[in-house]
């Protein structure tokens, strides 16, 4: 069990397991809309969707998750935190959940699966949560178009080296970035990620670094402040 301050994750039955990509884009994804509705594709354990119960007001977070044993823990986690009445869990695929979307979402986020080289772990389900494969990124993007509102927000949490394919894919569907948060592990590393936050509307992009730590288990104040409503030990 990952504990944090205000809710708890199982994840014995999850192949991917509470992660920092995960736990970063709940702390870091725009609440600026004031988002009534929120939906989290493919929600593992459901950590962002529990986040986000915790940092919005959002009558309605949706989660959706086509693995079985990860859709239960969800389930399981949800009803075990405080915000139960607000989560809910769809067991499904993204083409499903597309065919009879009944929603706009004013929010939108996916920690997507991203290992596109073609390796095999051996493990089926974990591969399944890691693969691009099982959520293409085009896919991902087409969904957000087809269920974000009007004035909604799509977030993601993708490697940088996709940042630029991801950005003129969304570009396609009409969906611009205005916000890029690149995160490092410490300042010498490479650049391994990119959060990004997209909007319907073209407007100025606002783009920073965020650096995790910089020493073992030395955090950055940036990521002690964007974290420190979760973890347990910030």
């Amino acid at each position: 069990m990952f504990q944090f301050k205000q809710f708890s994750v199982n994840q014995d039955k999850c192949a991917m397991k509470v992660g920092t990509d995960g736990v970063l884009l709940g702390a870091w994804s725009p609440l600026e809309n004031i988002p009534y509705s929120i939906l989290d594709i493919g929600t593992g354990t459901g950590v962002i969707a529990l986040m986000l119960a915790q940092r919005s007001n959002a009558e309605q977070i949706d989660a959706m998750e086509i693995d079985d044993d990860a859709y239960e823990q969800a389930v399981d986690n949800f009803e075990n935190s405080p915000w139960g009445d607000r989560l809910f869990c769809y067991h499904a695929g993204l083409d499903e959940f597309m065919e009879e979307p009944e929603d706009e979402y004013d929010l939108i986020v996916s920690n997507p699966p991203f290992y596109t080289e073609d390796y095999t772990s051996g493990d089926e389900q974990r591969d399944k949560a890691r693969f691009t494969a099982s959520l293409p990124f085009e896919d991902l993007i087409e969904a957000a178009d087809l269920l974000l509102s009007e004035n909604g927000i799509f977030c993601v949490i993708i490697p940088f080296k996709e940042e630029d394919s991801f950005i003129a894919l969304a570009k396609e569907f009409d969906l611009f970035p205005f916000k890029i948060t690149r995160v490092k592990g410490t300042p010498t590393s490479e650049i391994k990620r990119s959060m990004i936050a997209f909007s319907r509307n073209k407007r100025e992009i606002i783009i920073d670094e965020l650096i995790i730590e910089t020493a073992r288990h030395e955090y950055t104040s940036e990521y002690i402040a964007l974290t420190k409503d979760f973890y347990l030990k910030m």
